[in-house]
């Protein structure tokens, strides 16, 4: 009997440790190390926000900053605040991410690039019958297209930089880019874009010693946070409830720690490491101890996938019992939203002005 039990246990314990030094030969890329110190890092949105806290994060940890966004004078306190803070001086440029040629000359103006963090991102919440096309355009241009413009520009240089030293393309997602929620179809549609363009292009740079980060940060406590939160609709807010919001240093924290292990998925909190997890699928994994988490929770965390799922559809169900029901407080509720949303929210047709309010930063979540 006593033999039998120690075989049994002789075979639990050999799976998982065939399994991890399986995994151990297989993952790739391999795992390395990004620099930052004395490194040239480069933040858009760098004005406020995720991108302002990286920007004194690198500083701190004694890189060569630029920072680039659209408003010059918010670019010029962000300066100032880092130069007080860091004690060093950063080099601010602006441009709109969206015009490719005025975004070239700024990176060749700044010089090779060895860290590119791309955080520009806009999110304006709305259900998809509801949304101006204008609106869903914009999102799909600063988020996705401002991306390709920004790679596109630094990526030669990157190529041909001197130093050899491993290099870092670190993209801004989101945990909308992870999982579809009501009120998010425009932005989530800009945000998962993101994740299949960093699997390709992980692969096409590799080659040149470059590695690709896709972050993943919540809700943020940001300007932009503040204006999402206003015009977000209200199912969005109740189906997010139990989400709560970061602070951008904390963040900007969690980011560089994975641009700086070249972790690809970068999760910012315990929701997006099981989201992480969950959504794993075919994407790059460097560590074979998180790969052999990733092969033995997937399970228990597609079951739990479906009790939220089960949880989000009820809430739907139940919003639209009410309406049903009682018609007149949800007419009440929608003709103060029209009223919210005619006189402070839309932002104007025409013009560069209306993006001003939303380019400079990425609200998380």
């Amino acid at each position: 009997m006593a033999d039998q039990n120690l075989a049994f246990l002789s075979l639990i314990l050999l799976c998982p440790l065939s399994l991890l030094l399986f995994l151990y030969f297989i993952v790739k890329p391999r795992p390395v190390k990004i620099q930052i110190k004395n490194r040239h890092v480069f933040i858009t949105g760098g004005s406020s926000g995720i991108g302002l806290a990286l920007a004194h994060e690198a500083a701190l940890e004694g890189a060569k900053v630029s920072i680039l966004a659209r408003n010059m004078e918010k670019l010029n306190e962000a300066k100032q605040s880092i130069k007080l803070s860091t004690g060093r001086d950063v080099a601010v440029f602006s441009a709109d991410v969206r015009d490719f040629d005025s975004l070239k000359k700024s990176i060749e103006e700044a010089g090779p690039i060895d860290v590119l963090v791309c955080n520009q991102g806009v999110f304006v919440p709305r259900e998809l019958e509801g949304q101006e096309l204008e609106e869903v355009k914009f999102m799909l241009d600063v988020n996705l297209m401002g991306t390709f413009h920004l790679i596109k520009a630094a990526l030669p240089g990157m190529k041909n930089r001197t130093d050899r030293a491993p290099a870092s393309i670190a993209i801004m997602s989101s945990q909308a880019g992870q999982v579809g929620i009501y009120g998010y179809t425009a932005y989530s549609a800009s945000k998962f874009g993101l994740r299949g363009m960093a699997e390709a292009l992980q692969q096409e740079v590799i080659a040149d010693n470059i590695h690709v980060s896709l972050i993943f940060p919540p809700d943020t406590e940001t300007p932009g946070l503040a204006e999402e939160n206003k015009r977000r609709p209200q199912l969005t807010s109740i189906i997010a409830a139990a989400s709560g919001a970061m602070k951008a240093d904390e963040v900007a924290k969690k980011a560089l720690n994975g641009i700086k292990s070249a972790s690809f998925m970068v999760p910012c909190n315990l929701e997006g490491s099981l989201l992480a997890i969950a959504t794993a699928g075919l994407s790059p994994q460097r560590s074979f101890l998180m790969a052999f988490i990733e092969v033995v929770a997937i399970g228990i965390l597609r079951v739990a996938g479906l009790c939220f799922q089960w949880n989000w559809y009820g809430s739907i169900e139940k919003w639209h019992a009410q309406k049903k029901y009682h018609p007149d407080t949800t007419l009440v509720y929608f003709y103060l939203e029209f009223l919210h949303t005619s006189k402070h929210l839309h932002p104007p047709r025409t013009g560069q002005e209306s993006v001003s309010t939303f380019q400079e930063e990425d609200t998380g979540k």
